[in-house]
Order: C-alpha cells, then structure tokens, then sequence
C-alpha cells in the first residue's frame, strides 16, 4: 500500500494527500535545479568555480565575474530550465487530456502553430513592429492552432483519438506553411528563423526571462486547480461526468494552459522539439500517474533535460554554439520511434 501524507484545513473543507515517495523526488527534483543552475553557470569556454557563481550572484565577489556570469551565463541557462518545464508541464497537460503516451506540442502542431506565426512576424513585420511583440505573436499562433484542432476535432464533445489525429495533420500543414515564408524571405532572415526553429537559447537576456516566468507562475496554479479531474478522466469521460466533473470545460481549460505554455516556451527559444514528449515519460517512472506530482516532476525534467542540452551545445563542440534542439531531436526522434513500437498493438 502506497504511504500517504495527509492536510487538513482547520474547518476540514480542504484536504490534500500527497504519496511520501513523490515529496521525496520533487525535493531531489528540486535540489538538481539548483545544482544545475549552479554548474551550467560555472561551465564555458572559461571555468568559473561554482562558490564563485555564488558569491557573484549575491554580489559578493566584487564585480570579478559580473559580465559572464550575470550578463552572458545566467539569463541562458535559467532560460533553458524554464523553458524546459513550460514544455514538459505543457506535454504531461496534452498526455493526460488526450490519454495518449504520443501527445506532446510538437506532435499534435501547438508548437508548429507558434512556429508559424513567429516566422511570418520576423519575415513580413520584423522591420515594421517592434520585436517585443514576437512572444505575443508566438502565443496567438499557438492558440489559433489550437482552437482550429480543437473545432475540427469537436462531435458531441472533444474526442482523444480526433483531437492528435487532428492535431497530426494540422502540425503538417503549419510546417510547410512555416517551409513557404523561409523560402520567400530575404536570405539572412531565413538563416536566423532556422537557427531560431531547430531551437536555441543563445542570446538569452532578462528580458526574456521577463517574459516567460509570470507566464508558468500564473498557469501553474491554474494547470494544478483543473488537473485533478483528469485522474478521474484516465477512467473514461462517463465515468468521470458520473463522478462530477465538467469533462469538456475541464478538458477546454487544461488545453488553453497547455497551449500557453508550449506557446510562450517556443516565442523566447523556438522549437525545441520531444521535450514535451520525453519529460512525462519520464516523470510517470519516478511518481506514477497522479496528476499533481506528475505535472510538478515532468516540469523539473524537462527543465534538466533542456539545460543538459543546452550545456553540450555550447561547451562540447567549442567555439561551435550548437542549438539546443538538435540534442533533444536526437534524443526524441528515437524515443518516439519506440513508443510507436511499443504501442503498436494499441492503435
């Protein structure tokens, strides 16, 4: 029997049980992003010790390290791990709606939708609006690609199968739309979007930390608030309708905060693609299926999995700075390819 930890409110109007096992791996969860954070700082093409990091961070270490640390490797790699989580989180979100173990933003177009709509802002706008819309922008195409699979998909309801079969041929259709603009832009533009779409975090300021945190701390409550219906969902939409829960308004809130997620991760670093399939793959084997901790851990994954492969790119291939995205392909491509094996009797 699994050990539970139990909260009660003094009126006893809320109670909350949390498995032992899952507050101990969301606290280790929580110590390797720190390390990591810690140690994709100290790591470059100069090493800086990890004590130093810290010293520099809390403005103890006198301006030596100031530059590369506060202003070249910080923004980057909390960058990578935030970005990392909004797309795991957004993948453990799609998997739980959708009841499939091969839903992720980028297989069902959420993130091709996003895609599309940055590239045609940079290639037809970019001279003519100022680029701190492009987030906006980014968000907005996710959203309207969303709501197109999600019309497309509705019969009397939103149904699993429709909405990634859907969602499938929608993700076809923004990529070659996304393929027809970098044909028609002006070279050097279309050499920066496909650098932008394999996915990278180079450049990465505040600003775009800026823009990404309040995004995850506001949908984060949200995500948890409406998740816990889908442990009832996981059983079948008649039963959970029989156990009280508003399925389609559940399942309608859930996707616009998986969508906002995915959309606003792609807007600050492209397309950094499997991320929202591996990571809850990954967290379902640390804490099992209950939502709560899953979407918690899958977040911390996909944090660690995007930093780990932004650290590679830029230090293992110098003076080369890699994109990102093209370790997280190399490592998705081959995990989707097994899944498909693995559930082929299930399709």
């Amino acid at each position: 029997m699994r050990k539970m930890l139990t909260y009660r409110n003094k009126k006893d109007t809320v109670s909350i049980q949390v498995e032992r096992k899952s507050v101990m791996v969301i606290a280790v969860c929580v110590l390797l992003f720190l390390v990591a954070g810690v140690v994709g700082t100290s790591l470059g093409s100069d090493f800086i010790s990890p004590l130093d990091v810290l010293r520099t961070i809390f403005g103890l270490n006198a301006g030596e390290h100031d530059f590369v640390v506060l202003t070249l490797r910080l923004p980057r790699v909390l960058l990578s791990l935030l970005v990392g989580a909004a797309l795991g989180m957004s993948g453990a979100l799609l998997q739980g709606i959708i009841r499939n173990p091969l839903a992720s933003p980028d297989v069902i177009g959420i993130t091709g939708g996003a895609a599309v709509a940055a590239v045609g802002f940079v290639t037809l706008l970019g001279g003519a609006v100022s680029i701190k819309l492009l987030p906006l922008f980014a968000v907005m195409g996710a959203m309207v690609t969303a709501f197109i699979i999600y019309i497309l998909a509705w019969k009397k309801g939103v149904s699993p199968i429709r909405l990634v079969l859907i969602g499938i041929g929608v993700s076809a259709i923004t990529g070659a739309g996304t393929t027809f603009m970098l044909i028609l832009s002006p070279f050097y533009t279309a050499s920066q979007a496909y650098i932008w779409l394999t996915g990278s975090i180079y450049g990465a300021t505040w600003t775009d930390i800026q823009t990404i945190l309040p995004v995850i701390i506001i949908v984060l409550p949200l995500a948890m608030w409406f998740g816990r219906s889908l442990n009832a969902q996981e059983f079948g939409d008649d039963l959970a309708t029989g156990l009280g829960v508003t399925v389609q308004w559940h399942r309608s809130a859930l996707l616009l905060c998986s969508v906002l997620l995915a959309g606003i991760a792609v807007s600050v670093a492209g397309t950094i693609g499997f991320v929202g399939l591996i990571a809850p793959h990954i967290a379902r084997k640390l804490v099992g299926r209950m939502f709560g901790s899953l979407l918690l851990v899958s977040g911390f994954v996909g944090a660690l999995l995007v930093c780990t492969a932004d650290l590679i790119a830029r230090t293992v291939f110098l003076p080369l700075d890699i994109p990102a995205g093209v370790f997280t392909a190399g490592i998705g491509a081959p995990f989707f390819l097994y899944l498909l094996f693995k559930n082929r009797n299930h399709y």
